[in-house]
Order: structure tokens, then C-alpha cells, then sequence
């Protein structure tokens, strides 16, 4: 790639390195500048710009983190579109994100172009929950480059992966000794529940015995007789060898003892058994609180169906250590639960497809106009349902019962407005009204343009992000501005605000630093059928 001062009479195609104020107008960085813009630049007598120019052994920033994305995702993972060098990959399932460290080190080591980041090995992830980010740190990388780390990516498989949780069937046993309270087995019982629950499972059964190896060897052996996919056993007291009573049952139930011990504090007296091909856990006396312990880590990887080695126990060590540090020195049975911090997750955008209007121009509802046998709204409404907007609200105003034919079997919620002949606005509100509350933001869609692709659609809601100060995305084609617009949740409230037969445009250029242009590769942000003569047109290409 080349990088430095470019001559304005050459930037044609070049990408714009640093974001340019004039008379006149503005620049963002990124923008790949078309010939308007340079005679733009020109107009404003700027003779050169800091400019980046792919060669042609090169990747673009977004066609490499695609390709990044795709390699690096497996099971229960999707990804954004990319933008701005970077593609996002998000959970599909409540599960564990399974990865091996030392691959993705090999990859991040491979070129200081390309990094990605992900949360730690083994987390619990939420649908929607962000788990790893893919960033091409130059505007351009070269290929080879991107082909070695797509081979590390999928040196064994997809690099990374959500073990799904699955619904599976514990059974409890606790034993006690002389004195041992019922208060004490029921609340055990009862977080153990919550526990298991809490992963997709079921606590199938709970039973006590007396704290000696022959009556846990009946219980054990009777648990086992049940279908269950899991064994639990909380001791009247701690496990400290393997010749204690747990262990000794274990083995005399025809079980094995795989490992006794682990790198985790509170957790270090855990018990990892198997007996007829099912995992036995020897739980730790931490497992009786509901805090986060190494029964915990050893919980979530058997309820998505992980494999546990005593080997994998042993590693557990880096980040093991879960007591009190001194910023929080209260013991834990005292100390107040932390809100957990919120985590990641993807932005969630609405769709609001305006089909109200009049269309005067057109003698008739030109939205009801069939293009290739099917209707011109219909092709804008099934553009938006691919793409990953939801809820998709359809305002309907002139003829509205034939409007719900023409979509009818789609995934919409209808929205009527009785006022569509005062103007856009009054659509564009109560479609803007309809936009659920745990909403981050709406696309506002036109019905009349039949060309916006689901791509594009995605393309902007990878864009958006009002933190990085991308709250109004608009498509970009040729230097010229279209539509769709993503609109953040922050401006609804302007936008309810409006009157007559107008947009909301005007915000565009009242809150410039929160636009972001978002480019797309054909022309179908910029088309919009008015009149008979441009639906003539339209449907001859």
C-alpha cells in the first residue's frame, strides 16, 4: 500500500488518510474520494492530501476483515459486515466460547496489520453478546498476509466457536454427618437448582445419605439407575485425598477418580470423577454459595458438552484466584454481590418502512406497482427482512388493505397512519413511535426504492456505532448521499418533534459529527421510482 502526500490531480481513488475542513465543505477520513471530491478539493485550492493507495497485491481494509470473520467463526458465532477495517463476531446461543489461547497468539503474531480480540477462553456468552472483534489496522493489507492467518484460523476447524449449552439432567447427593442442619442440605439443594438451571438444565433428583462410603455407594448406584447425564456429590465435609469417602464411593460404585484438586481458589478441593460413561463432580464446600467458584468453570464446560481432561484442570491456574483483592476486603459470605459489568452485545435496529404516501405523480399507488411479479413495496420490505434489522414496521396511509396484500405472509408489524396525506413526517413518526423501547436505533426505509439490498442495509448497521461518533449512518455512492438513514435512539425525540411534509434530513447536517458515510459498491441507495416514467425505466434495466 502507498501512503503520504498524493497530489490532489491523482487522489482520484485514493483514500483519504486524515478528515479535511474547507470553504465550502468537509472531508471524512476513509473516504475513498471520487472524482467530485477532487474537484471539490481543487475548487478549494488544496493542492495535496495524506492519501492511502491499495496495490495490487493488496486487500482492502473491509475485504480482509470479511475474510478474517469467516475463517475465524465456527459454530454459533455470526459476523458483521465490515466497516472501517473491522468485523465483529457475536454468539448465536447461550453457551461457552471454546478457543485454543495459544492459536489466536500465532495468529496476532503473524503481522502487525491484522489483530483480533476476544473475550477470555471458556466465558459464558449470551445470544447477541459481542465475543471477538477482527481490526485491519492499515487501510489496505496485502494478501499473503490475509491467507496465512486464514490457515492458522482454520488450521483445525474454525478458531473459534459457542459450545451451546444443552439440557441436561443432574442429579444431587449430599451426605451428612452428626449434627448436620437441614437448613444447611436445603439451601444447598436450592443454589445447586439455580445453578443448573441457569445453564439450560434440570436438577433431576436430590437424596441424602449418612457421610460413609457404603450407604453413598447405594446412593450413587441408584442415582445412576435414572436418566440422568450428570452425578453431583456435596460432602458432609471436604475432599482431601483420594482415599476419602467420596473418592472411595466413587471407585466402589465401579467409577474412576480423573483428577482431585484444582488451580482455582475457591474451588481447590474439587472432585472430577466418571462412572459408566457420566461425569461425577465431587463438589467443593464453596459450591454451597452462590458465588463464582471453580465449580463453576467445571459446571459450564460439561453442560455444553466440553470435554474435561484432568490436564485441562491443571491449566486453570492463570486467573484462578477469585477471593477478595484489596479493593473489595470483605469476606465473602459478607461482601454485597457486584453488578456485573454490562457485556458487549450487538446494537439492536429497527426498520421502519415508510408506505404511506399519496404518490401524486404517479396517478396511482405506485408502491402497489408489480416489478418482475412482484410489488415495489414487497422488494423493498423483503430486502429489509434479510438483512439483520428487526422488528421490521411497515406504515401504511393510501390504501392500506391492499398494502397488507401485497406483504401479506411477511414478518411485519403494520403500523397505520390516518394523517398520510398531511406529509411525510407524520408517517415518519408514527413509524418512529412503533420502534420498541429495548431498541438501539431505526433504519428509515423508503418503499418506492426497490434496489436497497440487504447488504446494504447491513453494511450501515455495522457502521453504527454513536460511541465512536457514528449514530447517523448514511450510504454514500459516487460522493452523492442516499437512502436508507440509521438513526440513533438519541435523536427519536427531534424526529417526533417534526412537521409537514418533511424528513428528517435536516439533522444530517445539524449534528455533523455524529454522520457517518457509509460507501456502498452499486446504485440502488440513490434510486427511488416517482413518477411512470422512472418506473418504466427501472424495470427495462
Amino acid at each position: 500500500m502507498k501512503f503520504g502526500d498524493t497530489p490532489v490531480a491523482d487522489a482520484q481513488g485514493a483514500v483519504l488518510a486524515h478528515g479535511l475542513r474547507f470553504a465550502g465543505g468537509s472531508l471524512k477520513k476513509g473516504r475513498v474520494l471520487s472524482a467530485a471530491d477532487v474537484a471539490q478539493l481543487r475548487a478549494a485550492g488544496i493542492a495535496s492530501v495524506v492519501a492511502a493507495r491499495p496495490e495490487p497485491d493488496d486487500l482492502s481494509e473491509d475485504a480482509a476483515a470479511a475474510r478474517l470473520a469467516a475463517a475465524l467463526g465456527g459454530e454459533n458465532l455470526t459476523a458483521t459486515a465490515a466497516y472501517t477495517g473491522r468485523c465483529n463476531l457475536y454468539a448465536s446461543a447461550h453457551g461457552v466460547l471454546a478457543f485454543h489461547r495459544d492459536r489466536l497468539d500465532r495468529l496476532n503474531l503473524v503481522d502487525e496489520a491484522v489483530t483480533v480480540a476476544t473475550l477470555q477462553p471458556y466465558d459464558v456468552v449470551e445470544p447477541r453478546q459481542m465475543v471477538a472483534t477482527i481490526k485491519v489496522i492499515p487501510y489496505a493489507v496485502r494478501a499473503d498476509v490475509v491467507a496465512r492467518c486464514e490457515a492458522l484460523a482454520q488450521e483445525a476447524g474454525p478458531l473459534l466457536r459457542v459450545a451451546a449449552f444443552r439440557p441436561k439432567a443432574a442429579a444431587l447427593i449430599q451426605t451428612a454427618a452428626e449434627g448436620t442442619k437441614q437448613g444447611v442440605l436445603d439451601s444447598t439443594r436450592d443454589v445447586t437448582r439455580a445453578r443448573i438451571e441457569s445453564l439450560g438444565g434440570t436438577l433431576a433428583g436430590e437424596t441424602r445419605c449418612a457421610h460413609r462410603v457404603e450407604p453413598l455407594v447405594k446412593r450413587i448406584q441408584a442415582a445412576l439407575s435414572e436418566p440422568i447425564d450428570l452425578l453431583l456429590i456435596s460432602g458432609a465435609s471436604a475432599i482431601t485425598d483420594r482415599r476419602d469417602v467420596i473418592p472411595a464411593a466413587i471407585e466402589e460404585a465401579g467409577g474412576t477418580v480423573v483428577h482431585l484438586g484444582m488451580p482455582v481458589d475457591p474451588g481447590n478441593l474439587i472432585l472430577l470423577g466418571e462412572i459408566r460413561g457420566k461425569p461425577v463432580i465431587g463438589l467443593p464446600g464453596c459450591a454451597r454459595s452462590p458465588r463464582l467458584n471453580g465449580f463453576d468453570w467445571l459446571l459450564q464446560r460439561l453442560m455444553a458438552d466440553l470435554p474435561v481432561t484432568r490436564q485441562d484442570i491443571m491449566r486453570l491456574g492463570v486467573g484462578g484466584l477469585l477471593k477478595e483483592i484489596p479493593s473489595r476486603p470483605l469476606p465473602r459470605a459478607e461482601a454485597e454481590p457486584r453488578p456485573a459489568t454490562a457485556a458487549p452485545r450487538a446494537p439492536r435496529i429497527a426498520a421502519v418502512v415508510l408506505a404511506a404516501g399519496l404518490a401524486r405523480r404517479m396517478g396511482s399507488n405506485k408502491l402497489l406497482a408489480p416489478i418482475d411479479g412482484v410489488a415495489m413495496v414487497a422488494r423493498a420490505v423483503d430486502a429489509v427482512l434479510a438483512s439483520q434489522a428487526q422488528p421490521v414496521i411497515v406504515v401504511t396511509g393510501n390504501e392500506p388493505d391492499k398494502l397488507r396484500a401485497a406483504l401479506q405472509g411477511r414478518d411485519v408489524t403494520f403500523v397505520h397512519n390516518p394523517d398520510f396525506a398531511e406529509g411525510l413526517s407524520a408517517s415518519l413518526k408514527r413509524g418512529i413511535a412503533a420502534v420498541p423501547q429495548d431498541c438501539d436505533g431505526a433504519l428509515v426505509c423508503l418503499g418506492d426504492m426497490p434496489r436497497v439490498s440487504p447488504k446494504d442495509l447491513d453494511r450501515l448497521i455495522a457502521a453504527f456505532n454513536p460511541v465512536e461518533g457514528r449514530a447517523i449512518c448514511v450510504p454514500l455512492r459516487d460522493g452523492k448521499r442516499g437512502n436508507p438513514v440509521l438513526w440513533s435512539r438519541r435523536f427519536f425525540a427531534e424526529i417526533l418533534a417534526l412537521a409537514g411534509d418533511v424528513g428528517a434530513k435536516h439533522l444530517i447536517g445539524a449534528y455533523p459529527e455524529a454522520v457517518a458515510e457509509v460507501p456502498t459498491e452499486d446504485d440502488g441507495v440513490l434510486i427511488d421510482i416517482d413518477t411512470p416514467q422512472a418506473l418504466a425505466a427501472f424495470t427495462k434495466a
